[in-house]
């Protein structure tokens, strides 16, 4: 029997593509919200006996996550033989200490009440800082797909003579394995961060490259301003106007239009719908699903 790709509302286009590429059958999920609220979730396909994958990127989670895990629970309860998540964006990483006395640590929190609801987690470049691995939080399988060769080959296919520049040193990883991939040269940038919209980049002089287009990666891009302020110290001197080139884009409108000031053109992955997606997951994540990979 085919497996069931069911989507959260507002992933529908992208669960299509995955059903597509996968092979497996599209359902549809009806969610409503009665007058005080409260969620309301019915599956308009018969998950007895099949495998079941839910898809819901999770950027803003809070509004959805109850319609999430009513989902999975009604499936497991109708008879699913697995109930999966396909989350391409994994929200809650970020918090992964306690910072100050009394903060919950959420991305530990967040991994139970998901490992208690699924059978396994696939998601993708998930946001490492002092977790090693999804493996510390989450006690369910777990697969994490990379997106970096998607961006390497969507740079070399669009981008003339580029420079790869990475913003901070937490963006080492993805400027060197892109620019290894297509043969680019990479500069990663050296950052200090005073507050969430308060940072300051340390450049070197980048004259030489004055012929190369810049172009900055990484995998989240949430209020922009790290990439703000380095676009423009390097348009500074005298670089063409940057491009970039993002997994995750969290932007919301006012910071989006405020990137577009500088950079000849923003992109990202669909990993979370946005007006930039120009480079599609599904065919990775539908090899994944077909594969059966776990990390």
């Amino acid at each position: 029997m085919q497996r069931l790709i069911l989507p959260l509302p507002g992933n529908e286009v992208f669960a299509s593509q995955l059903a597509h590429h996968a092979g497996a059958a599209l359902g549809r999920i009806e969610s409503r919200r009665f007058p005080d609220g409260e969620s309301h979730v019915r599956l308009a396909d018969d998950p007895a006996g099949r495998v079941v994958d839910l898809v819901c990127t999770l950027a803003n989670p809070d509004p959805g996550l109850a319609a999430l895990l009513f989902a999975a629970d009604c499936a497991r309860e109708l008879g699913a033989r697995e109930v999966n998540l396909v989350a391409p964006y994994l929200a809650y990483m970020r918090q992964d200490k306690r910072f100050v006395p009394g903060e919950a640590v959420s991305s530990y929190s967040f991994a139970r009440v998901l490992s208690a609801t699924f059978d396994s987690l696939l998601t993708v470049d998930p946001h490492l800082h002092r977790h090693p691995s999804l493996a510390a939080l989450y006690t369910i399988p777990t697969t994490t797909l990379h997106a970096a060769p998607l961006l390497a080959d969507w740079i070399a296919a669009h981008v003339s003579r580029p420079l790869i520049i990475g913003p901070d040193e937490e963006s080492l990883q993805w400027a060197a394995a892109i620019a290894e991939r297509i043969g680019a040269p990479s500069v990663v940038l050296r950052k200090t961060r005073h507050g969430d919209r308060d940072v300051t980049l340390q450049v070197p002089e980048l004259g030489h490259w004055r012929d190369h287009t810049p172009v900055l990666v990484d995998d989240i891009a949430a209020s922009g301003h790290t990439l703000l302020v380095a676009a423009r110290q390097l348009i500074a001197q005298g670089l063409p106007a940057p491009e970039c080139v993002v997994v995750h884009a969290l932007l919301d409108d006012s910071a989006y239009a405020t990137l577009q000031q500088v950079f000849a053109r923003f992109t990202s992955t669909d990993a979370v719908p946005h007006p930039s997606n120009r480079i599609a997951l599904a065919p990775l994540i539908a090899d994944a699903l077909r594969q059966g990979l776990r990390d």
